[in-house]
């Protein structure tokens, strides 16, 4: 009777296991995000852009996170070779810069707008993105 309650009980620790590790990219995957998050910004001058995470990537065809998450060079470069997923973008892009880095706004603006003139394709005009 003890040998079949220790089956039952690794083999539902197993289970257990199996489904946190099935759904721990889940929690952290940005798929429920529809806007860009602007908690860095006291007042908006306009609507919080429009943005579906995954809708987006799959129509784009983007696979790589790095893509758009890049991470900094110690000399303040945009790495492409390490992701910064998970970060917040002010973590390194402050509001207001005075060192001469990217300010937040122009980095965001930056990485959707220039992507979308090199592809040919996306929103670039304000009212696309910031939909009143």
């Amino acid at each position: 009777m003890k040998k079949n309650t220790l089956k039952l009980a690794a083999s539902m620790l197993t289970i257990i296991a199996l489904v946190i590790a099935y759904m721990a990219p889940v929690a952290y995957s940005q798929d429920d995000m529809t806007h860009i998050p602007v908690d860095a910004f006291a007042k908006l001058e306009r609507p919080q852009a429009a943005f579906e995470h995954d809708a987006h990537n799959e129509k784009a065809e983007l696979e790589d996170c790095v893509v758009c998450h890049h991470s900094r060079n110690d000399d303040g470069t945009q790495n492409l070779e390490e992701s910064s997923e998970g970060e917040a973008c002010s973590s390194c892009h402050e509001v207001e810069r005075t060192d001469g880095g990217t300010p937040l706004m122009r980095a965001y603006h930056g990485q959707c707008i220039t992507c979308h003139e090199t592809q040919g394709k996306g929103p670039v005009a304000c009212g696309e993105c910031h939909v009143k």
